[in-house]
């Protein structure tokens, strides 16, 4: 027999505002995405004059058109895949066995390890010895410029220690310690199978970051041929814009100020796509990822 509890006045108009105020928020963050979407596609006319705010208007797909008659956007897909998939790799294979030594209470000196971790999320060298750093390593101008700098994060070490502490209990290490385990196969075979969660936030993390990345390769790469897919879409948009700034006045310079202005619109939605195709189906571990590190600190 099931009970239902009758709720008060206050409770509805509680539930009535917060629905309210949850809906405003939605509609906050999906409508400037939505606006992005239709005007990549929206007559330019139409969408520096506000006329498309609900619906696309005047379809054209020129700046799509314009945007992969780049050969480099494809080369610029092959790279930041190659990046993407190297770097949440090296990631991943140095932040989880950290992560779990720093949090056995038996490690000497891991209070000393963890606060030298977090320093680093408020100091750090700067750009100029950062860089100094990374070209007399030999890593300028090659791909391990985009995969090794980055590839260990303070945030991140910190809420998967976080996980390993409150998720494998410690009678679980003293069993295997009794059974003659090392704490390599420990870690391999016990630790690893059961922190599967862990083990894919991770890999979201890591694999969105690497994604987006653009400013190391600003930074560190000057042969084109390297440049990851939002450098290359950087590269076309101001190639598109430069002409038709430099000679504002002529009728092809409209045509080509309209087809830059779609182009924005149009780089944002290529750059973004895949993230955006996957992420419904991820979003759980972006929240567990949150909820990780407010456990236990």
């Amino acid at each position: 027999m099931s009970i239902h509890t009758r709720k008060s006045g206050f409770d509805r108009v509680f539930d009535i505002a917060n629905y309210t105020l949850m809906s405003l928020i939605l509609l906050a963050i999906i409508y400037p995405l939505y606006i992005v979407v239709i005007s990549s596609f929206s007559d330019p006319d139409s969408v520096n004059t506000g006329s498309v705010w609900l619906f696309p208007k005047g379809i054209t797909f020129e700046g799509y058109h314009r945007i992969f008659m780049e050969g480099n956007i494809w080369n610029g897909y092959k790279n930041t895949l190659i990046y993407t998939f190297l770097g949440t790799l090296l990631s991943v294979v140095l932040t989880l066995p950290g992560a779990y030594a720093l949090s056995r209470s038996d490690l000497m000196g891991r209070n000393f390890f963890m606060l030298m971790i977090v320093f680093t999320m408020f100091f750090g060298g700067g750009l100029i010895p950062t860089y100094l750093l990374v070209k007399n390593l030999g890593m300028t101008n090659t791909i391990w410029s985009q995969i090794v700098p980055g590839a260990l994060t303070a945030y991140n070490m910190i809420i998967t220690r976080t996980f390993f502490q409150s998720s494998i209990p410690k009678e679980l290490q003293e069993s295997a310690e009794i059974d003659g385990s090392s704490i390599t196969r420990f870690f391999l075979k016990i630790v690893l199978p059961l922190s599967m969660p862990i083990v894919a936030v991770m890999v979201l993390f890591n694999a969105v970051a690497h994604w987006n990345a653009y400013f190391q390769g600003l930074i560190y790469l000057r042969d084109e041929r390297l440049y990851p897919l939002q450098l290359v879409l950087r590269e076309i948009l101001i190639v598109n814009e430069a002409p038709a700034e430099s000679t504002l006045g002529a009728s092809d310079d409209g045509s080509m100020l309209r087809i830059a202005e779609i182009m924005k619109y149009g780089t944002i939605i290529v750059s973004s796509l895949p993230v955006l195709v996957l992420y419904p189906f991820l979003q759980r571990y972006f929240v567990k990822g949150v909820m990780i590190g407010s456990i236990k600190g």
